[in-house]
């Protein structure tokens, strides 16, 4: 699946997430997702939340998934460790570089790159497990 098919799979079948993310690249084993950093995705001292930034990662490797095995909602994460290394920036957008690390016929392992948009280093790193569905 290409990013536009992606998006609008995303707005059909899981559309809590409707407006927050971009998916800005595709390719085999690889997506790059933003999250649109807006006031609700803040916590108190003006930093990017944990739990907007956990949602960026599981997003990403959601997306990846789907981008190798088609429109498969019900893939679901089994795992993930999440490492916070620096404060984002606020008022910028976040974005997430998933990288595929294994895609199997149950399991897929993602490893995702979080960083604020303009900044080189990453502010979290972030690894998933995902349970792929049975094949039809």
């Amino acid at each position: 699946m290409q990013a536009a098919e992606l998006e609008t799979f995303l707005d059909e079948v899981f559309p809590q997430v409707r407006g927050d993310y971009a998916i800005d690249h595709v390719e085999p084993m690889k997506v790059t997702v933003r999250l649109k950093t807006a006031e609700r995705h803040l916590r108190p001292g003006g930093t990017v939340s944990g739990p907007s930034m956990f949602g960026l990662a599981d997003v990403s490797v959601y997306v990846a998934v789907l981008a190798m095995i088609g429109p498969k909602a019900m893939s679901v994460t089994t795992n993930c460790s999440i490492d916070f290394m620096r404060k984002p920036v606020a008022n910028v957008d976040l974005i997430g570089k998933c990288t595929l690390l294994k895609l199997g016929r149950a399991l897929a392992v993602g490893d995702v790159l979080l960083l604020s948009e303009g900044m080189e280093s990453p502010v979290a790193r972030a690894t998933l497990t995902y349970s792929i569905p049975p094949r039809d």
